[in-house]
């Protein structure tokens, strides 16, 4: 089985997205643990848009300033942030429930010592070998064959000469069957500059790569009420934990689903090689996991960067 996955830099249009809408929720959590958020950001052109629901006890969180410390200050910012709908937080605030219905899925693999996938973890490590280098706009991408030779190597980087980034891809990555480096050319314009960015697109890089299946929430700029993050978050910890404990396991997937309004999951079940069975022994309410994990705490500006599973974040 051929198998690919890809990474983009931090300063990929999607991923400043990721990081701005990020950084706004750990300013409410800073003040606020409880804050309920959920923002959005888009970026094209000289332009960014913020927006989404907060409600919050938070004072001052200039919103503009965050965007403009993480963009330089070059962009025409605009904001449009208002309270989350009373329909949603009945059934977050007084059942203590999920704020969206929604599967989540969490994987591991002993392919690597992170428990991620092979290809996913030479593309990330890829992309943060270049980047130290070229702290721009890039992707990488690597291709593995059935005997888990690597096949192929595709590597983008803004202001980076093809020859220069070739020498430097060959020195991380040295025994590859063919190498695709800045193959529509080199190029020095990129970020917003050169592409529209939004909060959210690059989930299954925020994931575990596409040959994992992924349960369609998009993570930053939410806090952990909203299921498909903390969901998420906690389904990884299960398969971690799961395939600690099952020494002659080779992966598990983890499945978990809510309904909004409703605090018990619907669905817990852990595949090992294969084999389902019911998850047990983990509180999955949403408030459970926000204990568990320590999810109200300003830690999700670093999420926003390089993925959110094997990094040794309490998710791991």
């Amino acid at each position: 089985m051929i198998k690919t996955a890809e990474c983009v830099s931090p300063k990929h249009p999607d991923k400043v997205c990721d990081r701005i809408s990020d950084a706004v929720l750990d300013a409410y959590l800073e003040q606020d643990p409880r804050s309920r958020v959920a923002v959005e950001t888009v970026g094209s052109h000289g332009k960014i848009f913020v927006t989404g629901e907060v409600t919050s006890t938070a004072k001052g969180v200039d919103i503009c300033a965050i965007v403009d410390k993480i963009v330089d200050g070059k962009y025409d910012i605009s904001v449009h942030v208002v309270e989350q709908s009373p329909e949603i937080a009945q059934g977050v605030v007084g059942q203590e429930g999920a704020g969206d219905q929604g599967i989540m899925t969490g994987y591991a693999t002993r392919d690597t010592d992170t428990y991620m996938p092979k290809e996913y973890e030479l593309a990330r490590g890829l992309c943060q070998a270049v980047y130290k280098k070229y702290p721009y706009d890039g992707k990488t991408q690597v291709t593995l064959g059935e005997d888990g030779k690597i096949y192929s190597v595709v590597c983008s980087f803004q202001n980076a000469p093809k020859s220069e980034l070739e020498e430097l891809v060959k020195s991380v990555i040295p025994d590859a069957s063919e190498y695709h480096i800045n193959p529509a050319g080199d190029w020095n314009q990129g970020g917003f500059d050169a592409d529209a960015g939004l909060t959210g697109r690059k989930i299954i890089v925020d994931n575990y790569g596409p040959e994992v299946a992924v349960g369609g929430g998009a993570f930053s700029g939410k806090d952990p009420s909203k299921v498909d993050r903390s969901g998420a978050y906690m389904a990884r910890r299960i398969a971690v934990d799961t395939l600690e404990a099952n020494p002659d396991a080779k992966e598990v997937l983890v499945k978990l689903a809510y309904a909004i309004g409703y605090k018990e999951a619907l669905m817990a079940v852990a595949v090992i090689d294969g084999v389902a069975e019911d998850v047990s022994g983990y509180d999955l309410t949403p408030n459970g996991i926000r204990s568990f994990l320590q999810l109200d705490q300003p830690i999700y500006s670093k999420t926003a960067e390089w993925g959110h599973f094997g990094r040794g974040f309490k998710w791991r």
